[in-house]
């Protein structure tokens, strides 16, 4: 069975959505720093800077941003009331 490219991302909410981006773009800055020298050559502290910064940077986001959704709907619920 072959799953087209878009299915995983179509059925992710916008908060998990955001949390993949921030995740990416956390990896992302970890690598250059990897490039410019600021993590150490062996294989454990270029896994370690990868996790952290992706982890932390996709937590946090999914996070604040299931807290506004939340907050939004609350807030569309109390207006319809």
């Amino acid at each position: 069975m072959r799953m087209r490219a878009g299915f995983l991302w179509g059925r992710l909410g916008l908060a998990g959505r955001v949390g993949l981006i921030c995740a990416g773009l956390g990896v992302a800055l970890a690598i250059v720093g990897i490039v410019r020298g600021t993590v150490p050559l062996n294989p454990l502290s270029i896994f370690l800077a990868l996790l952290i910064s992706g982890g932390s940077w996709g937590v946090v986001s999914w996070a604040v941003t299931t807290a506004v959704v939340d907050v939004e709907q609350d807030l569309a619920e109390d207006a319809d009331a």
